[in-house]
């Protein structure tokens, strides 16, 4: 049947659906779902409010949760990403085939089905529980399935929005709610992303990659994109994977490390990258991914590798205030099924010496080996502040057993790592052996501070990583929208 759209017609993805009962209602037949309804424009659910009540819209979304009440009414819930809207079916609200028949057809919607609404936006009489838009309705006209979900669902969109307190507090009750675990979430995650704190993280995590990027934009660094390709280790150590490339053997970049320094010897003085960071650590942790989405920055340095402290400094508290102001309505959700205390930190950020820090430890009573990794206890204590450095990392000059480097951690874990780079090739191929790194397969790497390298450093923070300790999850998986640990190549 065509659109009545000349432009449209003949063209099978703009068919209007097979309407029953004389029109009004219906199914969008296979390969369809892109046509016209005259006299009802586009508009997003979010917008939904009482300044367009008596306009004629169309909206597509979810239907999260159909009521039938009698034969000739029903009321639908139409979710679009985290919003809500109540949809009243029948009740001479429209359908051209009658109330009864498009109350029926709405009432056999299954959850999850993709549909169209076109109706009149009103105001009820009571504000609507249990939707977003609770100061307005729509009374549908016309109401079309775009695409079929199947009935039996292997999780529910509601029962993966509850929070464990409530699952706890029903029980307590003597009642049964039915309770999602994680690996179930992620077996279905399609389903999953679909709860309001889902859609939340992941808003979240794009305000955070947004304001990295405008925050060293501002301060002049330039964004690169560095090969994840490459023939030797980029940090050292087993944690590679290996892979043949055309006969060569190659593995996938650990950081963009090597490569982003070389754009410093290659006259660029600020840098950073925001891309994919592969780990083939065997680690089932809560904060460990064998893929994750790297924020790198590199810069040349004057002074002092404080430098790079300082840009840390302005750039996380930005971040971290951005969050606060434009994200409230987005925390707020997270923290409805994961709460969590809002993150405190300070204006300046705190900093703390190594020897100082080993010492607020003995003093809390911690043992602490002498310039040795901290344990899980002092971890806990004062955040993960010491790993063995990277080949790359420049010795203290006044006392090689340091290196001029820092961590920085949020509750209690490491979020941040970062140091001063080695410039002086000898000096640099020298530590890459005693760490038992191939020099050879990166050759090129060394070869760079040959012809001119300016004292330089920088930092590398995971992005799951900064949701997970900004919200408060307790768990990095929840914040990678498909994550992959050990355990986990699909979804």
């Amino acid at each position: 049947m065509s659109t009545g759209d000349d432009d449209n017609h003949g063209d099978p993805l703009q068919q209007q659906p097979e309407e029953e009962d004389g029109g009004g209602y219906g199914d969008v037949a296979v390969g369809g779902g892109l046509f016209s309804v005259p006299g009802y424009e586009w508009a997003d659910v979010a917008a939904l409010g009482p300044d367009v009540a008596g306009r004629a819209v169309r909206v597509r979304g979810a239907a999260h949760a159909v009521r039938a009440v009698g034969r000739r009414v029903a009321f639908l819930v139409l979710r679009q990403g985290s919003s809500t809207v109540q949809c009243v079916v029948g009740g001479g609200g429209g359908g051209g085939g009658g109330d009864a028949g498009v109350a029926r057809f709405a009432a056999g919607l299954s959850r999850e089905s993709v549909v169209d609404v076109a109706g009149v936006v009103s105001l009820p009489r009571e504000p609507v529980r249990g939707t977003t838009q609770q100061e307005v309705e729509i009374q549908v006209k016309k109401l079309y399935c775009i695409s079929k979900a199947t009935p039996n669902l292997p999780i529910s969109v509601d029962d993966a929005a509850r929070s464990e307190e409530d699952v706890v507090k029903a029980k307590a009750a003597g009642e049964q709610l039915v309770h999602v675990g994680q690996d179930k979430r992620l077996d279905f995650r399609v389903i999953d992303l679909r709860t309001p704190a889902n859609q939340a993280i992941f808003r979240v995590q794009c305000e955070i990659e947004n304001i990295f990027r405008q925050v060293l934009l501002s301060e002049g660094f330039v964004g690169i994109h560095t090969p994840k390709l490459i023939g030797g280790s980029s940090e050292g150590g087993a944690a590679v994977f290996k892979l043949d490339y055309n006969g060569q053997p190659a593995c996938l970049a650990q950081s963009p490390q090597l490569h982003k320094q070389m754009a410093i010897c290659g006259g660029f003085e600020r840098v950073f990258e925001v891309g994919p960071v592969f780990r083939a650590e065997d680690s089932n942790t809560h904060r460990h991914l064998c893929e994750f989405v790297g924020l790198d920055m590199e810069m040349a340095i004057k002074d002092h590798y404080s430098e790079v402290c300082d840009v840390v400094d302005r750039l996380f508290v930005a971040m971290f205030d951005h969050l606060n102001k434009n994200c409230a309505k987005e925390l707020e959700v997270i923290n409805r099924q994961y709460p969590f205390e809002p993150l405190k930190y300070l204006p300046k950020t705190l900093r703390i010496e190594y020897d100082e820090g080993i010492r607020m430890l003995k003093e809390a009573g911690v043992h602490v080996e002498a310039m040795g990794d901290l344990n899980t206890e002092s971890e806990k204590k004062l955040g993960e502040l010491v790993h063995t450095k990277p080949f790359y990392t420049m010795p203290c000059s006044d006392d090689p057993r340091y290196s001029n480097s820092f961590d920085v951690f949020v509750r209690g874990e490491e979020i941040i790592s970062g140091a001063q780079r080695v410039h002086v090739p000898e000096v640099l191929a020298r530590q890459a052996e005693e760490r038992g790194i191939d020099v050879g397969s990166i050759a090129a790497y060394v070869d760079a501070f040959r012809y001119g390298a300016p004292p330089h450093g920088g930092f590398g923070v995971g992005l799951e990583r900064v949701v997970m300790l900004f919200c408060g999850l307790g768990n990095i998986r929840k914040a990678s929208l498909f994550p992959r640990d050990p355990r986990r190549l699909n979804p």
